[in-house]
This record gives C-alpha cells, sequence and structure tokens, in this order.
C-alpha cells in the first residue's frame, strides 16, 4: 500500500477525532555513540523475526514517487531485479514488509528503515541514510549459512558479514548489533583476484568509527582446516586493519583447535587466531569469549615497520573483560602498539597440550615480544615496538609457560592482577610488576617473577608490592638496574635469588621461606644492594656460595645492610668476593674461604651455634664493631670462631661479646 502525505495527515487527523490511545512512535532518539552498551533484549519484538510477518505482494511500486514522500512497507514489494530512481527526500518505512531483488537509488535526504535490508537489496545513491544509527543484524536475510559447512560456504560468510558492516556503515549506521547466530568463517585464501594471502586482510573487517555489539548468544566460529592440502595457517573470524574508533562488545568467538589438522612438521606456529588487530587506532574490545583458537585468540601488530614508510602503529587500544580459554601458544601476541590497555579478563589454560595437538610455542597468557635486531656495526634497530602498556586486573590460570612475559618491550606496567603461574620478562625498560597476587599452583610453582636479560636495553624495571605464596623461587634476579621492593613472599623453598645482577636494590621485602630467604649461588653480583629486608627462613637466612670469584669480579661489590632475620638461623657466605654486611639482626654467620668481606656493626644473637665462624682459608677479612650476644646453646660455642687456616687474614676490631 502506498501512502502520500496527504493520505498521512488525513490519517492522523481521523485518528485524532477518534481520541486512539495508539501512540506510534514516529520520532526516536538515536543512541549516543559512546553509551554503554547492554545485551540485546531476546524478547524485544523489535528485533524478532516475526517483525517481517507480511506474504502479500505490495499493490503499489515506488516509480514515479514526488519528492517529500513517506512510504510504508507493510507487504512484500519485488523490485524484479531492476533499479528504482528515487527523488530527493523520500523516506522508506517498515511495518512488517520487505523489499527484495533489486536496487533503490536514493536522491537527496533519502532515509530506509534499516528493518528492510537484506541481501538482495542494493541502496545507492545521494548519500542515503538508515532511520536509526543502531542496525540488528538478522543473518537469515542475509544469507549467512549457520551450522557446520563447506570451505567454500565459510568464506562466502566471511564476505557476506564484512559486507553488511561496511554497507551499513555507508547508510550513517554506528551501532551494528547481532544477537543469534551460529556460523563457521573462512580467512584461509584471498580473494579473487588477489593471489597473494594476507591473513588480516581475509578475516571479517571492521570498519571505522563503527560498534558491532554481540551477545552470549553470537557464536562465530573459525572454519576448521581438517586435511593436509589446506591451508596450515588459517587467519583468524575478526580483523582491524588500518582502522580507527571502533568498538567490538560480547560475542563468543571459536577456534578450531580441538579438530584442526596439525602436520607432523608443526613447529608450534600452525593453526589460526580469532581477532587480529593491525594498525587500529582508538579501538576497543569488551566482553568477548575466545575460545580454542589454534594458534592464538587475540594478535596486536602494526602495518610495516618502524623503519618502513607509511608506519602507523596501533595505538590506544583496550582490552576490558574478556575471556580466553584453551588457547594454543599465547591468548595475546603483542608485537607491535603504544598505549594499550588489558584489564579485567581472564585467562585459563593458555598453551595446555590436549587430545589433538601439543600446545605450541611460547607458553604465556600474555606474550609482549617486539621485533627489532642489530646492524654490522652493532646498532639497534627496532623494527617494531611495544611500548606504554597496562597488564591491570585480569586473572590467569593454568597456562604452560607462565602468564605474562615481556620479552621486548618498553614501560609495561603489570599491576593488580591475580595470577597462577609466572612473569618474565628479558629486553626491556620502564617494567613495572606491581601490586599483584601470586599463588603457585602445583603444576607451576617454580617461581612467580624471573627478571632476566641484559644490556643496554634493560634498565629502570621494578618489582614490588607483590604478595606471593607457593613457589618454589618467589623472586628471580638475572639483570639489570631493577629495584625489588615491598614484595611478601611465603610457602616457598626460596624467597628471592639472585644471579648476574648489576645495580639493582632488593629492599623491604618481607620473606618466609623453608629453606633460605636471598639465595646467590654459582653467580656474580655487582653493585647490588639488599637493604632493610624482614626474613624468616627455616635453614639459612641467607646464602651466599661460589660467587664473585673470576677474576674479572675482583672489583664487584654487594651492600647488605640493616635486615632483620627474624629466625635462629645463620648467614652463611662460602667462596664468595666482595661483599659488605652491616648492620644487621641475625642470629649468627658463618664464613668459609671468602674474600674481601666486611662484616661490621651487627647485632649477632646465636643459640646453638657460634656467633661468627670462620673456617677454611680467607683473604682480606675484616670484623667490625658487631655486637655478639654469647651463644645459649652448649659451652663449645662462643662469640667469635676464627678456625681459618690463615687467621692473619682476619681483622677482628671493636667486636663485643655480651
Amino acid at each position: 500500500m502506498k501512502r502520500t502525505l496527504k493520505t498521512m495527515l488525513f490519517t492522523l487527523l481521523l485518528m485524532i477525532s477518534m481520541m486512539s490511545c495508539n501512540k506510534e512512535e514516529i520520532f526516536t532518539e538515536p543512541i549516543i555513540d559512546n553509551e554503554e552498551e547492554t545485551p540485546i533484549d531476546t524478547e524485544d519484538t523489535d528485533d524478532d523475526d516475526d517483525d517481517y510477518n507480511a506474504t502479500t505482494p505490495c499493490d503499489f511500486t515506488l516509480d514515479n514517487l514526488d519528492p517529500n514522500t513517506t512510504v510504508i512497507i507493510d507487504c512484500i514489494l519485488d523490485l524484479g531485479g531492476g533499479t528504482v530512481n528515487l527523488p530527493a527526500n523520500v523516506t522508506i518505512d517498515f511495518e512488517g514488509g520487505d523489499i527484495i531483488n533489486g536496487t533503490l537509488n536514493f536522491g537527496d535526504n533519502g532515509v530506509i528503515d534499516g528493518h528492510l535490508l537484506n541481501s538482495t537489496l542494493t541502496v545507492s545513491g545521494s548519500n542515503p541514510q538508515l532511520k536509526d544509527p543502531t542496525f540488528n543484524f538478522d543473518p537469515k536475510r542475509w544469507g549467512i549459512v549457520e551450522g557446520a559447512t563447506t570451505s567454500d560456504i565459510a568464506w562466502e560468510n566471511n564476505k557476506i558479514l564484512e559486507s553488511a558492516m561496511f554497507r551499513a556503515k555507508e547508510l550513517g549506521v554506528t551501532t551494528f548489533k547481532i544477537d543469534a547466530i551460529d556460523a563457521y568463517f573462512e580467512g584461509s585464501r584471498p580473494t579473487p583476484p588477489e593471489t597473494n594471502y594476507y591473513p588480516h586482510r581475509e578475516a571479517v573487517n571492521i570498519p571505522s568509527d563503527f560498534n558491532l555489539v554481540m551477545t552470549d548468544n553470537s557464536h562465530l566460529r573459525i572454519q576448521p582446516a581438517t586435511t593436509s592440502t589446506e591451508e596450515l595457517d588459517n587467519g583468524a573470524i575478526f580483523s582491524i586493519r588500518d582502522e580507527d574508533n571502533v568498538t567490538v562488545t560480547g560475542g563468543v568467538l571459536h577456534g578450531d583447535r580441538k579438530v584442526r589438522y596439525f602436520s607432523p612438521n608443526d613447529n608450534g606456529l600452525e593453526g589460526s587466531h580469532l581477532f587480529y588487530i593491525q594498525s587500529g587506532r582508538n579501538v576497543t574490545l569488551d566482553g568477548i569469549k575466545f575460545i580454542d583458537g589454534s594458534k592464538g585468540g587475540l594478535s596486536i601488530s602494526s602495518i610495516g615497520f618502524t623503519t618502513t614508510p607509511g608506519y602507523n602503529p596501533t595505538r590506544n587500544l583496550k582490552v576490558y573483560n574478556c575471556e580466553f580459554i584453551n588457547i594454543r601458544r599465547m591468548s595475546i601476541a603483542l608485537t607491535d602498539g603504544r598505549d594499550i590497555l588489558i584489564e579485567g579478563c581472564t585467562f585459563t589454560d593458555t598453551a595446555q597440550p590436549d587430545a589433538n595437538a601439543d600446545g605450541g610455542e611460547v607458553g604465556y597468557a600474555i606474550n609482549v615480544e617486539a621485533g627489532r635486531i642489530r646492524d654490522a656495526n652493532g646498532t639497534l634497530i627496532e623494527q617494531e615496538k611495544a611500548t606504554d602498556i597496562i597488564i591491570r586486573g585480569n586473572t590467569e590460570t593454568g597456562s604452560r609457560g607462565g602468564s605474562i612475559s615481556v620479552h621486548i618491550g618498553q614501560n609495561v606496567t603489570i599491576e593488580d592482577n591475580d595470577l597462577e603461574t609466572q612473569v618474565a620478562y628479558t629486553y626491556t625498560n620502564g617494567t613495572k610488576i606491581i601490586n599483584n597476587r601470586f599463588h603457585g599452583a602445583q603444576s607451576s610453582s617454580n617461581y612467580a617473577v624471573f627478571a632476566t636479560g641484559d644490556g643496554d636495553t634493560v634498565y629502570n624495571n621494578e618489582i614490588a608490592g607483590n604478595i606471593i605464596k607457593d613457589y618454589s623461587s618467589g623472586i628471580i634476579l638475572n639483570s639489570n638496574d631493577i629495584d625489588v621492593h615491598d614484595n611478601v613472599i611465603s610457602g616457598g623453598t626460596i624467597g628471592i635469588q639472585l644471579s648476574k645482577t648489576i645495580n639493582s636494590q632488593v629492599y623491604s621485602n618481607n620473606i618466609t621461606a623453608s629453606y633460605a630467604g636471598i639465595s646467590v649461588s654459582n653467580t656474580w653480583l655487582n653493585n647490588v644492594e639488599i637493604k632493610g629486608n624482614e626474613i624468616s627462613a627455616g635453614s639459612l637466612n641467607m646464602s651466599f656460595s661460589h660467587s664473585n670469584n673470576e677474576p674479572e669480579h675482583a672489583s664487584y661489590s654487594v651492600t647488605v645492610t640493616e635486615n632483620i632475620f627474624k629466625t635462629s638461623e645463620k648467614v652463611s657466605f662460602s667462596n664468595v668476593n666482595g661483599i659488605t654486611f652491616s648492620n644487621n639482626d641475625v642470629a649468627g654467620i658463618q664464613i668459609g674461604n671468602s674474600t674481601n668481606l666486611t662484616i661490621s656493626e651487627n647485632t649477632i644473637r646465636p643459640t646453638d651455634f657460634d656467633g661468627i665462624r670462620l673456617y677454611e682459608g680467607h683473604t682480606n677479612i675484616s670484623l667490625l664493631n658487631n655486637t655478639i650476644y654469647e651463644p645459649t646453646g652448649a659451652d663449645r660455642f662462643v662469640c667469635v670462631n676464627n678456625s681459618s687456616q690463615n687467621p692473619s687474614e682476619v681483622t677482628d676490631t671493636g667486636n663485643t661479646c655480651n
């Protein structure tokens, strides 16, 4: 039925005269782009398939309309494959009908209700717009094939969904909603006429200035590679590539790691991701579930390299409240980008092997690893750059390798997370591991934090305020220029292990350990201060052995000062060089075969051993101004027991025995 403007005015006057209480919503407020999205109410009749209830063919056409006309579609209008040219200011409204099989070519200021869009209708013309900037995508109206299907059909699904989003954006849509869908998508081959394969392009790309909103009813699945003849690198479901101002909310993305074919020569790199972000800017992912990715969950990178023209990094990316479950290799791989926030996400069983395949390489829930090289002259070239990253308020359990690795990155803050496995860094500066809660599991309890890496790119790092429970070693240091302070470590064998560490401080930590609070063994340290820690250990409060012994270590120094040792266990120095131990409160000290040690101004309260005991040979040992209480055990123990093979190398001055 065709309703002209005069007809509609007459109808309106008639309705007023009859005092009808049926108020149609003539005008609706557009949804503000940045408002909080809520899940689609599947009981809302505005979004139900039953809205399309017309079965009767229309008894009118859209030919020869007058300008400024509104046409209500409550029947089936078949355009017969033709094109209808519309004048200016025409509005096509929806009331249960449909327009199919043709093209509407709008004049200026044309408007069409989004309910009428479908795969057989093309909308063109002079910048036509949708009536409402929020569009509800019905997969059935667009030709999406749901359920298990062939690679060809899954590939068509890719094109349909991507095309629908870009077409909707051209019509002024800012929010694109998908509720119930369960379909496969194929991203493993190039789109003709392209012959080269670019996985970021072949996923379902999301346009700029766009909000994609899905629900827990939205299940999108990667088409699995099931034979050796198919591609071994399968791309992803979604991609944001060189786009700005994109938000993706909700949805469940399913990978194929349980069913895909992995070749016998797989080096851990085969499979598919679920989501690519490549040079995405001002992007937010919120509440997405990533499940069973066979190569990974989310891959974050940039187009080109920092040294190439046109490089434009991923910037201002936020990943909120997402779930990553049973992802192979890495849940999030970040190789290039800056100003990135990962917050409130959960990571479960990353890189664990299953019946179909091993867990792949790397094995961390989050891996920050920018690419870089040194040229023939040794100059560092950062081909990729990952910097200014915050990983905050997340929960991780069951990762095979660890929770977070900053292999190569800068200014990374790892804060306020609940973690079951370890955090590690290698080549980084400005990285802070602060105020996290680590609770080791039986299967992954070697260490909570491993700080390693050396050279001129490793400096100004910090491990502070963490609560660490039930790891064999709480923190392992093997690095440069790091502050480790105010951590509470308990339930392990060793609190803090130091190895090959320089220009660093370990202070104000509270450590409880079954063997040693702090341990240094078979290594070297230089310009390291261990200060103001409280330590309760079951065997040795501190243990230094076989360290700084090589000729190149002769001038190396370690300062241990103002620590409080709360159990009646000793501090041990064996085969070490270059340590000053001063102003500590300790139960006892033993020194064997050591060089260049100064033990000064300590308060020593021995029980069943000597206050200070020296054994084997020594060089340049100074015992200065220590306050030693007589041992409370057997009479054979004394304040200072100098059993050194060369006692003349021991200076004993100003010590008191109380």
